[in-house]
């Protein structure tokens, strides 16, 4: 049997901690050190897989030490292009949160510094092992052309919760930072290549540096005439009505994400209830002689619907799949930077009030 990978975990929020606890639970992989700002944060992931691992509060200290196969990049993004080349440079396969980085030329540079190494690099996009978002692009490319998607994730936070978006909107919109995801599910659902860009922003609180924004919205154009909307807006302002929307259109008809508990009442800000589906509602579009529906729509659940550490160990397991079996991570990496080139062009757009053609 392959030795187990020792990776090197970096940060321990929301993702890190599930992502450390995938490595833990997975007989392939072994975890070999723990990095984080915060000594409290550090010590309690520890104590979850089990005690017995060296902790950091400085990742080059770390990196030299441990001398792990696997680094494991879940911190703010404005480390990852740092700690990722740094990675690569020591001779480490990459796990990486999205967005790969705060910039496309940063992007463009770690998957570049991949390549020359020959080193597999993977990029946490959750949303492409998710059962029912799998099966949500799947129908949406039987709907016809071109396509209108139309996607929001705004989330109402207080307390921690809007503390942790502060820290994160000083170096990154929401728009980069979430809708990376969701341009990257468009760019599958439509096959085709992206032409042309807007975006719209909005400063909502003083408590923001001047400059930076926790509300945006781009509008994506694709060369098949497919068009597509992202909406997020964070912190203690934004409205919990109809701040969930997945709802791809096509001449033949439309698909919904029909997410109950992510939609309920409170539950915007819930990181958890965020990859909950519950049912796909299919619709058609077909009349008959009379001018009415030919067919009913169609509620589709699928049984198969992990939770969020669920999610992440599937991310893992590709990871180590990765690194094992050789795999041509070409497309994977490609896509990325894709998406960042499009979260990046309304970025650009919001910033100079003009469309920006990719």
């Amino acid at each position: 049997m392959s030795h187990s990978t020792r990776v090197l975990c970096v940060g321990a929020g929301h993702m890190g901690r599930s992502h450390a606890l995938s490595y833990h639970q997975l007989e392939g992989f072994e975890v070999a050190g723990v990095v984080t700002r915060s000594a409290a944060s550090r010590d309690g992931l520890i104590a979850e897989l089990g005690g017995n691992i060296p902790g950091f509060s400085d990742f080059t200290e770390a990196l030299r030490t441990t001398r792990p196969d696997a680094v494991s990049i879940s911190s703010y993004p404005d480390t990852h292009a740092q700690y990722a080349l740094a990675a690569l440079e020591a001779g480490c396969h990459v796990f990486v949160e999205k967005p790969l980085a705060e910039t496309v030329a940063e992007a463009e540079a770690i998957v570049a510094k991949a390549r020359s190494c020959g080193l597999k690099l993977v990029i946490g996009y959750i949303l492409r092992v998710h059962p029912s978002w799998i099966k949500f692009i799947e129908i949406a490319r039987t709907l016809g052309k071109p396509l209108v998607m139309r996607m929001n994730l705004n989330q109402q936070s207080s307390g921690s919760e809007w503390k942790t978006h502060k820290a994160l909107l000083s170096s990154i919109s929401p728009i980069v930072d979430c809708g990376v995801h969701y341009v990257d599910v468009m760019c599958q659902m439509t096959g085709s290549r992206p032409v042309r860009v807007s975006g719209i922003g909005a400063r909502l609180s003083e408590e923001l540096p001047e400059g930076k924004i926790n509300y945006g919205q781009l509008q994506v154009t694709f060369e098949d005439g497919s068009v597509g909307w992202y909406e997020a807006g964070w912190g203690p302002m934004m409205s919990e009505v109809a701040f969930f929307i997945k709802d791809v259109v096509g001449p033949k008809g439309c698909v919904s994400i029909v997410a109950d508990k992510a939609a309920s009442e409170g539950q915007s800000a819930n990181v958890n209830a965020h990859s909950q589906t519950q049912k796909l509602r299919l619709h058609h579009s077909p009349l008959g002689p009379d001018g009415r529906f030919v067919r009913a729509d169609e509620n589709i659940s699928l049984e198969d619907e992990p939770d969020h550490d669920g999610l992440c160990l599937r991310e893992q397991e590709f990871f180590l799949r990765a690194i094992r079996e050789n795999l041509d991570l070409s497309a994977h990496m490609e896509d990325a930077v894709q998406s960042m080139r499009i979260v990046a062009a309304a970025d650009e757009s919001f910033r100079t009030g003009r469309t920006v053609d990719l």
